[in-house]
Parts: structure tokens; C-alpha cells; sequence
């Protein structure tokens, strides 16, 4: 089949991507629109409106129209039967991706490995600072960073990929006669700039309609070999994607939290029931994954790094603990004059970080 026809048959009402799938496997390297009227009839004895669709051509104006849109903005239109065809797309676990992919932008979406992150669209500093950190700790491994380009974590992702030189890509609910924030049109720019690539299922003219993004992040999750959710509420997209992820038998990753904070409970809640692994730092995914442990800073490098980002208020316990050596919680709130859970609190953070080590005892002291 043409491209025309391939996106036609894609517009198919009714006509999901399994069935699709099967349609084709029946008849491999045929024109779908070519095959006789009796024969369609019968391979679709239970749809037959889905058989008069298709003899009656009837999403052939609609492809023709998309198909000049594809080739005004320099579009590629990948169907499941080419090779440049995302390969975990179409693995026995992921029939239900779409067989038809609109792509901006010329990334190979075959990579050796790739990596999702997700997390919710009200992202803390702290979530923020954890995606750059972890996505910079991967970039010898030169992989593409996979999110959904909304708010919050996605486009901490997606700007942590572009700003320690990986590519990346935003997979879209809508289509790419369109930016959903319309705030993120520049981060879709530059994505595209770096060499990364903007991925949907959805023709021009789509409007944007929540229910289309719970589809949008199977994409996600099959894209990736591993999906990694920074933060997230008790409900939300981001565990939507990891549930996807998990029934795709890929890795799922949570980062975990204060049992206080809105933001981890979701993540708390993938780890205590055993629906991901704990993700500390970049050494739990490559170990759990098998992925070459990159090349690591020392600890005074790392730390020095991290100290950049610290709170004033972190900062004073961190060199309260320098200058003393060891310290108790009690002795750092009586030091310190903050409240003890906000230290227990910014401790939590900190050891999180690995930049303070917990002893017996309520002790602290710096990692170094």
C-alpha cells in the first residue's frame, strides 16, 4: 500500500490496532483497498461496516487531505510494516499501539535502549531537580528520553535531555498542526532543533480532548524500555503510564518520598505494592536494567554539584554537620533553630541525595 492508503486504513472507524494487525498478517504485502469486495466481507463477517468502509473507500478524501499536510511540514508517516517503524511497537505485548505513527523531526526510533520519564504535571523543585540529575548521570549512555511534553516533570525531562545533550522525544495527544500547552511550543521547537522527535497517532485537526491522553501514554510506555515515574499524586497519568508499562512487560521505575508529601504518595504506592522498583539515583536503573554503569564523578565533584541546588535552610544543617562532624536530629534542631519536622524533613532530603549518611541513633554525617 501507498502511504495514502496506509494512513485511509488507519481512519478505518472502529478498525483498532489489533484487528488492523491481524488484517494485514492475512494478507501481507497487499493493497487492504485492492482486495475483492467478497473477500472483505468474509474477513469481516462480524464488522460489516468496517468491509464497506473499506471497498467504499470512504477515508480516502481525509488521507489524500493528510497527506498534503504530511508533506507541507516535512512530516514522516511511519506504518507498522516499514522498518523505520518503532520495533517495540509492534512486539506480541503491544498490539494495541497504533499501526500508524506521525513523526516530526528525524530521530531513529530504534534506539538501543530508551528511557521514559513521567511524573505529575505539578512538579516540586525537588522532582524537578531529581529528573535533571538522573538524566544527566545517563547521558554517556546516549539514549533518547521519552515523555508526554506536559507540564511538570514531562518538560522537566524533556529540557534536562536537551540541556546535557540527548535527544528526546514528546509523544502527543493530539495533532501536529498543534502544541498542547501552547507554553511549550519553544520546547517543541527545540526538541526538534536537537535532533529528537515528536511523536503522535492523531491526524491534523484533532482537537484536544482529555481522553486521548491515556492512549497517548501506551505510546510512551512502548517506546521505552524502562519507564521511570519521578512524582506523582494517588491518581494521575503518570501511574497510568507505569500500569501500561508494567502489562508491557517493561521495568518500572518510582521515586520515593516523604510519606507527608502529595507528590510521592503515588510513588510510595508503586513501590510498597511491589509495582516498581526503588529508583534512588542512576545506579538502581542501570543495575536492575544491566545498562553499563556510567562513568561517576567523585564524591566531592557530585556534591559540589549538588550544593548548587540546596535550600538555604538545607545548606545550614549540611555545614552544621561539616563543622561538628556527627550530629543527632535533636542537636541539629537545637543548632539550627528550625522545628524538628522541618529538619526531619530536610535531613529526608538530603539523605536522598546522598549527600548526608544516616547512622544508629538519629546520627548524621556528611557523605564525604
Amino acid at each position: 500500500m501507498d502511504k495514502i492508503a496506509q494512513i485511509a486504513l488507519s481512519m478505518i472507524p472502529n478498525l483498532g490496532p489489533s484487528s488492523c494487525r491481524k488484517l494485514l498478517e492475512a494478507y501481507p504485502g497487499e493493497d487492504i483497498f485492492a482486495l475483492p469486495p467478497k473477500e472483505l466481507r468474509m474477513a469481516f463477517a462480524g464488522h460489516l461496516d468496517m468491509a464497506e468502509a473499506i471497498i467504499g473507500k470512504t477515508t480516502h478524501a481525509r488521507a489524500e487531505e493528510e497527506w498534503r499536510f504530511v508533506e507541507r511540514y516535512g512530516l514522516r508517516v511511519l506504518f507498522c510494516t516499514d522498518a523505520e517503524y518503532p520495533e517495540r511497537l509492534n512486539r506480541e505485548e503491544t498490539q494495541d499501539c497504533p499501526v500508524l505513527l506521525y513523526v516530526k523531526g528525524l530521530l531513529d526510533l530504534n534506539p538501543e535502549r530508551a528511557l521514559a520519564v513521567v511524573g505529575t504535571r505539578r512538579a516540586t523543585p525537588q522532582g524537578r531537580n531529581f529528573a535533571d540529575q538522573l538524566i544527566g548521570l545517563l547521558k554517556p549512555l546516549e539514549m533518547p528520553v521519552i515523555s508526554g511534553l506536559a507540564y511538570g516533570i514531562d518538560t522537566a525531562a524533556h529540557t534536562a535531555a536537551l540541556n546535557h545533550g540527548l535527544p528526546t522525544v514528546a509523544v502527543l495527544g493530539h495533532g501536529l498542526d498543534r502544541i498542547y500547552p501552547s507554553q511549550n511550543r519553544r520546547l517543541a521547537a527545540q526538541i526538534i532543533e536537537q535532533g529528537g522527535a515528536l511523536v503522535t497517532e492523531y491526524p491534523s485537526g484533532t482537537a484536544i480532548n482529555p481522553g486521548y491522553f491515556p492512549a497517548r501514554n501506551r505510546i510512551i510506555a512502548a517506546l521505552s524500555d524502562a519507564t521511570v515515574v519521578v512524582e506523582a499524586s494517588e491518581k494521575g497519568g503518570a501511574l497510568i503510564t507505569a500500569a501500561i508499562a508494567a502489562g508491557y512487560h517493561r521495568e518500572v521505575f518510582a521515586v520515593p518520598g516523604r510519606p507527608s508529601d502529595t507528590y510521592s504518595k503515588g510513588t510510595n504506592n508503586l513501590i510498597a505494592t511491589n509495582k516498581a522498583l526503588i529508583l534512588r539515583d542512576a545506579d538502581d536503573l542501570c543495575y536492575q536494567m544491566g545498562w553499563p554503569l556510567p562513568n561517576r564523578q567523585s564524591a566531592g565533584e557530585l556534591q559540589r554539584e549538588l550544593f548548587q541546588t540546596l535550600s538555604p535552610d538545607a545548606q545550614r544543617l549540611y555545614d552544621l554537620l561539616k563543622g561538628h562532624g556527627q550530629l543527632t536530629l535533636d542537636e541539629l534542631v537545637t543548632l539550627s533553630g528550625m522545628s524538628m519536622p522541618k529538619v526531619a524533613g530536610l535531613m529526608f532530603d538530603l539523605e536522598m541525595q546522598k549527600v548526608v549518611q544516616a547512622l544508629p541513633g538519629r546520627l548524621y554525617q556528611p557523605a564525604d
